[in-house]
């Protein structure tokens, strides 16, 4: 019931404008700030660990502005799911797209790090090209249905099982379909190699250089960003990495690590910050939530 209670209010929300929208969506988050307790404690660990010198009340000023960034983001979801094409071209500009063009015809991996934006950015790239992208099943049917619509309501986009792991990515950019990928979070030890991030020892999926490997895919970074003062997003497809894969998989997913650690501190608060991205250790290394 509450899943439906909330998806009808993001329903009906979505009809207000934008520069609302996105004044109530930080109100929200200065809320939830409040009252999110755990995942308060889990963001404000992640910015510790990889801004030590910061003092304490700027990392709080930071983890602040991170719910409410997360919140606009929040809302923007019911433009995604169901405004008008037009309407999300409107909110969502493009910027770079010509480094997409010149690679028409290959096998191309968009390299997605886990911004408040990645989901509008995803169905805005949907709304003019077919793509694939890996999906986990939601344990909540509605959600789930829900999702898969929003996702695949525009250019056909196939969503991979995290079940079929790499080979179902591999088949999708072998048909020509360009890859949304999201390789920045904790997965657990399997198929990952600890490397740095901010200095810290991460479990980081191998993923984005096996992949390349297999398939002579290009990368192309997409970053989408949240402009201030109720201005929408901005979608940053940047030119194909020269020399990837490179010397190694451990080389090239220390370079994935520190092209995301320059992107974050661009937009620090944008970065999903949430997310236990420090969860798995390294043997003998104590947790950290």
């Amino acid at each position: 019931m509450w899943a439906r209670l909330g998806v009808a209010t993001l329903w009906l929300l979505h009809f207000l404008p934008w520069p609302l929208l996105a004044a109530l969506g930080g109100a929200l988050g200065r809320l939830a700030y409040r009252l999110a307790g755990a995942r308060r404690r889990v963001t404000l660990t992640n910015l510790r660990l990889c801004f030590p010198s910061l003092a304490e009340a700027e990392r709080e000023r930071l983890a602040r502005r991170h719910f409410e960034a997360l919140a606009v983001a929040v809302l923007a979801e019911g433009i995604a799911w169901w405004g008008s094409k037009a309407r999300l071209k409107r909110l969502v500009s493009l910027e770079g797209v010509e480094h997409w063009h010149r690679l028409q015809g290959q096998p191309v991996i968009l390299l997605v790090p886990h911004f408040v934006g990645l989901d509008i950015g995803a169905v805005r790239l949907a709304a003019d090209w077919p793509a694939c992208a890996m999906y986990r099943t939601q344990s909540n049917p509605y959600i789930d249905r829900l999702l898969r619509r929003a996702r695949t309501r525009f250019e056909p986009v196939t969503l991979v099982s995290r079940r079929d792991g790499i080979r179902g990515l591999v088949a999708a950019l072998r048909k020509g379909l360009p890859l949304y990928y999201l390789p920045d979070q904790d997965y657990g030890a399997r198929d990952a190699l600890f490397v740095p991030f901010f200095g810290v020892p991460t479990a980081t999926v191998t993923g984005l250089s096996r992949l390349a490997r297999l398939t002579g895919a290009k990368v192309l970074p997409v970053v989408t960003r949240q402009l201030p003062r109720g201005r929408g997003y901005r979608i940053q497809i940047g030119p194909p990495w020269e020399d990837f894969p490179g010397e190694s998989v451990e080389a090239d997913t220390r370079r994935m690590n520190a092209f995301i650690e320059a992107r974050i501190l661009e937009m620090p608060e944008q970065y999903f910050w949430l997310h236990k991205r420090f969860k798995t250790r390294p043997p003998g290394q104590a947790p950290v939530y």
